[in-house]
């Protein structure tokens, strides 16, 4: 994975966005992708395995808007982690298909992370899990249920001819 900044193309930034509002549920993706683009399928499929390796890309997956769905619940998740441990316990969290968000921060509760739960996963269930895996004593762990949902909706400016400088 490459550290540091990467520099996006005019068609990096809109095949992220397309993936981001619009993927495609169809048996080829990224042939649908392709066609929006005026590519082919095999250049589109370069292009994110590029971002991916790079960084750009983390994760493909479906976050479900759990407030709609009703049967779904979540919530956000701080604990203080010694920095020797930090590695581990983000293995570890990581492991979770329910956690849609994992951050370090710089503050005393060093981690954050949030975990949503659909259907027959109990959420209480999960996060005992995962408190108990890492080892983070209950004392240094916060557990901040949803209450308010914010969505920050990342969008890619385009501006003609600077597209070197976005």
């Amino acid at each position: 994975m490459t550290k540091g900044r990467v520099r996006l193309d005019r068609t990096d930034k809109e095949l992220l966005q397309l993936m981001q509002d619009e993927f495609p549920l169809a048996r080829h993706p990224y042939a649908v992708l392709a066609t929006r683009l005026g590519l082919t399928e095999e250049e589109v499929f370069a292009r994110v395995k590029r971002l991916y390796s790079e960084g750009v890309i983390r994760k493909l997956r479906t976050i479900l808007d759990a407030q709609k769905l009703g049967t779904c619940s979540s919530t956000l998740m701080a604990m203080r982690v010694p920095e020797n441990d930090m590695m581990r316990v983000v293995s570890i969290v990581n492991e979770y298909m329910s956690v849609t968000h994992n951050y370090r921060r710089e503050h005393d509760y060093n981690l954050w992370f949030t975990v949503t739960t659909c259907g027959d996963k109990n959420l209480a269930n999960t996060v005992e899990e995962i408190k108990r895996r890492t080892g983070i004593p209950d004392s240094d762990v916060l557990d901040l249920p949803t209450t308010r949902v914010f969505k920050i909706d990342v969008r890619f400016k385009f501006i003609d001819g600077d597209d070197e400088n976005e």
